[in-house]
This record gives C-alpha cells, sequence and structure tokens, in this order.
C-alpha cells in the first residue's frame, strides 16, 4: 500500500488502511477492519456503535495508546509508527489529552495538583493564564485544595478534563466520558466539552453509546464489526437511536441467517 500523506492543515487525525487484530489463528479476533477516516481540527465526533464494534479500539489506536496490527495513524502531520515508544509517549503527553468513564485522579493529590500532573511528568512551564481560564471553564476554582475523594462524581470528571485541557492538546479522547454520572451532571460535561471545540477549536472524538451525549457532538460514526458503517452529521437524539436501532435489528438478521 502507499505511504499515506499526512492530511491537509485541517486535519487534526487520520488514520488509514487500520487493523487491529488481537490473538493468532482460529481464535484470533479482528477489532479493526481497515479503517479511513479524518477528524477535522475544531470539530468534534460521537463515535457509537454496539458492543464489540471496535469504537474503543479505534479510540486507543488513533490516540497512540496501542499499536495497530497494520495501517497508519496521524496527528497532525505526525505518523505514529515511526516513532519509538518514548518519543510516542511525549508526544501523547504534549499534543492528545485523555479523559475516560474511570477518572484516573490521584487520590493523594489536590485537585490543583491532578490538573498540573502533565506539565510536571513532561517538564513544560505553565502558563498560569491559560491553567486559570480552564480552572475558571471547569468551575473548580473553589476547590483547588480538595482531594478527589471530597469530590462529586462530576467534579471529579470535570478535574480529569481540566488535566487533558492542562497541555493545550490539539486533540481530546473522551472513552465513555458520563458513563457514571447522572443526567444532569452529564450534561454539564458534555457541554464544557462542546465549549473546548466552540471556543479554542480544539478536536473532540468521543465513544459514547448514549444517542443524548451524541447529540452534542458535530459528526456522528458509527461502527460494526471493525468497520465504518455510517458517518453522518449529527441528525438529532431521536434520529441517531433510530439509526442505531436499525443497526441492531440488522445484526440480528445476519446472525440468524
Amino acid at each position: 500500500m502507499p505511504a499515506i500523506v499526512g492530511g491537509s492543515a485541517e486535519t487534526a487525525v487520520r488514520v488509514g488502511q487500520l487493523t487491529r487484530v488481537y490473538g493468532t489463528g482460529p481464535q484470533a479476533v479482528t477489532a479493526l477492519a481497515g479503517i479511513d477516516v479524518e477528524f477535522h481540527r475544531g470539530t468534534f465526533t460521537a463515535v457509537m456503535g454496539p458492543s464489540g464494534s471496535g469504537k474503543s479500539t479505534l479510540l486507543q489506536t488513533a490516540a497512540g495508546l496501542d499499536r495497530p496490527t497494520s495501517g497508519q495513524v496521524w496527528i497532525g502531520d505526525q505518523e505514529l509508527s515511526r516513532l519509538s515508544e518514548t518519543k510516542l509517549t511525549k508526544l501523547r503527553r504534549s499534543r492528545i489529552g485523555f479523559v475516560f468513564q474511570a477518572f484516573n485522579l490521584i487520590g493523594a493529590l489536590t485537585v490543583e495538583e491532578n490538573i498540573h500532573l502533565p506539565l510536571r511528568l513532561s517538564g513544560a512551564r505553565p502558563d498560569p493564564d491559560w491553567l486559570g481560564q480552564v480552572i475558571d471553564r471547569v468551575g473548580l476554582t473553589d476547590r483547588l485544595h480538595h482531594r478527589p475523594a471530597e469530590l462529586s462524581g462530576g467534579q471529579q470528571q470535570r478535574v480529569a478534563i481540566a488535566r487533558a485541557l492542562a497541555m493545550r492538546p490539539e486533540v481530546i479522547f473522551c472513552d465513555e466520558p458520563t458513563g457514571a454520572l447522572d443526567t444532569q451532571t452529564a450534561a454539564e460535561v458534555l457541554a464544557l466539552l462542546r465549549s473546548v471545540v466552540d471556543q479554542t477549536r480544539q478536536t473532540v472524538i468521543m465513544v459514547t453509546h448514549d444517542p443524548v451525549a451524541a447529540s452534542y457532538a458535530d459528526r456522528v460514526m458509527v461502527l460494526a464489526d471493525g468497520r465504518i458503517v455510517q458517518d453522518m452529521p449529527q441528525p438529532g437524539a431521536e434520529r441517531i437511536a433510530e439509526h442505531l436501532a436499525l443497526l441492531g435489528r440488522r445484526q440480528l438478521v445476519a446472525q440468524g441467517s
């Protein structure tokens, strides 16, 4: 296959002929089956699909957390397969942010220390103005000296988002970021992610099973069996739910045939 060139200046993430196979022989499982897709700067994409469709694997390989079996991943103009583990770690720290369902905060650190952690690990000099904007945006100014155990689930997720934003990453990858939150808190977290896209032109790629969460995105991508089966402008929560239900019925028919 010819080498893929990095996309246009507006491309934040690009994957080409991306495959990920777990195991070997008859027991091998194909999680990604040759995916080609671009994510542009300043956009919010929701990645959806049934369990086992490959959506989390796509997120992990695109973010450089997992090596693909074959294919290429670009973050901006940097192709990841050419990087050593050390260089890949440095790229993730400086250009990528992560938000997961499990908040992954350090319990012994305060809110402020958790937010500053990526800067400490990378040896970067803090930008007080930017960090002040981030902390104000997530609404945690009066919680900086608390520890995670003293916060609600929604507050802990806001800390995780602020930590992801601390390095001004080009892309923020989110894996079910509202899965453990109540409806009202989830709406607040999603509005915060939406504002990151609208106000600072960062790119958000979010795996979710929730049509309401997906309705905050500009674009909805649906995976099944390791392939993209739908890629559409965000059509609203009801239409998203209808698309997913139709996909589920088709899979049941295919399994029964």
